[in-house]
């Protein structure tokens, strides 16, 4: 009984302390509060799993269905780091993109993919996807897996457009011959 009031003061220290760490990254890149409350109800799930998987552990449920939960857990785990064409791997984007400092509400960016690129400020980063919003008031949707995955200009000197495609500078040997 005493390891199960241990186990659900840990899962009460985490609810308290997560909060106002993910509060604290939210404020830093301005999100907006629906975001923050989905991170919060997330984050308490998560924890809430852990805490009962805790608590079943300690009243001596069965080893094996736990090592085969486990397991399952390690492998979405696995796969909502890895594989870029997870849904899982957007969702895990959504928790890393709000505590790097590049990725503020407000930002201009420009994401680059291959010669394409696509550009705007970050408006909103939801769950799955980063709605970015053009000079010319163009809404782009981005998943946030690709958002972490490929090469991005803050803020740069000069605005290319919304999308297209990146073209090489002419060289000397490109020009006509006059004469």
């Amino acid at each position: 009984m005493a390891l199960t009031v241990v186990a659900l003061g840990i899962y009460f220290a985490l609810r308290l302390t997560s909060a106002p760490v993910i509060c604290r990254y939210a404020a830093k890149g301005r999100l907006k509060p629906e975001v923050v409350s989905r991170a919060l109800k997330t984050v308490n799930i998560l924890t809430g799993i852990i805490a009962l998987a805790t608590i079943f552990l300690v009243w001596g449920l069965d080893f094996k269905g736990l090592l085969a939960l486990s397991a399952s857990l390690l492998a979405v785990t696995g796969v909502a780091m890895f594989a870029a064409w997870s849904v899982l791997s957007n969702i895990t984007a959504f928790f890393i993109l709000p505590a790097h400092s590049s990725f503020n509400r407000g930002t201009f960016v420009r994401v680059i993919d291959g010669d394409n690129y696509i550009e705007g400020f970050i408006s909103e980063i939801n769950l799955f996807n980063t709605k970015l919003i053009s000079e010319s008031r163009e809404v782009v949707i981005y998943p946030n897996n690709l958002l972490l995955t490929r090469p991005m200009i803050v803020n740069p000197r000069h605005k290319l457009g919304t999308a297209g495609k990146i073209i090489p500078p002419a060289t000397d040997d490109d020009k006509p011959d006059v004469g």
